[in-house]
């Protein structure tokens, strides 16, 4: 597959009915006065395995052949992706490894143990994971499901961007983390192929933002991992990127940076003004649309992508301490 379209989306979206859960859009009059405009809260951090990654991940595991089952997958993930292939997996009733690095929390690496996959911990970084990775292609034929840089994986994002447009058809601006590109890249798309006067604008953190630094090069770069509390939006876009580079490009209209006082801030209002739990990743755009980066947005949706933090942790930013990374 060459190029994702929305009739890949739409066919993401039957296969995926009955496996995943269509999540909530809910209203926020909290945020609502403080942008001055209608805001809405898409709650996708309820979804089956705490993430979006979910969709994505069964999207991929329906459409292997046979031989491919037999092998096993594998997978490099910062938490949410490793969680929901190995949900995906064990459905199917395959083999499923994820590679991960040392930066990833404790809970995430525990929950997708606890879902049945083998979890291997390579090095500081989703790059020193990413070899493992490539090790178990080579060495034992295993087929790599990329966490967002794979045409399956881009669809099942996608059917998000369906609900979205079905559940809000005045929406004028649509607030996404931006990561890898895998979520932002199908949810621009499948918008911006219905209507093409929706506004995609992407949040990414300001430690390690390795597409928007990407996007400002023109080509895939490397950008250091490092430490943050949006640790699920950690790790690079492979500099042989092949899709999603090419579709935040083409799709998104806007990228914003947001640093780590405005997303403990977000996660502060999400937990006190919106009654919901969210992880640092989801809480970028909620930071975003805070601290008045998104300029006159009309109808907005703010997409909450992800509620797997550690509670401990959670525990503490609620309390306004401040986090040492």
């Amino acid at each position: 597959m060459d190029q994702i379209t929305l009739v890949d989306v739409y066919a993401a979206r039957d296969r995926l009915h009955g496996r995943v859960r269509r999540t909530p859009l809910q209203a926020s009059d909290a945020l609502s006065e403080v942008a001055g405009v209608p805001v809405y809260l898409k709650l996708e951090h309820q979804q089956i395995t705490g993430s979006f990654k979910l969709r994505g991940a069964t999207n991929a595991v329906m459409r292997l052949t046979g031989e491919q089952r037999a092998r096993g997958v594998v997978g490099v993930s910062t938490g949410n992706h490793g969680r929901g292939l190995a949900f995906a997996a064990r459905a199917a009733g395959i083999r499923a490894i994820v590679c991960m690095s040392e930066l990833v929390p404790k809970n995430k690496v525990e929950a997708i143990a606890a879902l049945g996959a083998e979890v291997r911990i390579a090095g500081n970084s989703q790059d020193d994971a990413e070899v493992e990775v490539q090790r178990l292609v080579a060495e034992e034929g295993m087929t790599l499901l990329s966490p967002f840089d794979h045409p399956h994986v881009i669809a099942g994002q996608g059917t998000l961007g369906l609900e979205m447009i079905e559940d809000l058809p005045g929406l004028d601006t649509v607030v996404v983390p931006l990561s890898g590109g895998g979520l932002l890249g199908g949810v621009a798309l499948t918008l911006k192929t219905i209507n093409p006067g929706i506004r995609t604008v992407g949040v990414s953190m300001e430690r390690g933002p390795a597409m928007v630094e990407s996007l400002r090069a023109g080509k895939p770069v490397f950008v250091e991992e490092v430490r943050t509390l949006a640790d699920s939006l950690g790790g690079g876009i492979g500099l042989d990127n092949r899709y999603t580079f090419g579709l935040i490009r083409d799709f998104v209209d806007e990228t914003l940076l947001v640093s780590e006082a405005q997303i403990a801030a977000a996660i502060q209002h999400a937990y006190r003004h919106e009654r919901q739990i969210i992880e640092g990743g989801a809480a970028v755009g909620m930071a975003a649309l805070l601290a008045g980066l998104v300029k006159d947005p009309g109808t907005t949706l703010v997409l909450l992508s992800g509620g797997n933090i550690d509670m401990h942790l959670h525990q503490r930013l609620i309390n306004g301490e401040e986090v040492a990374l």
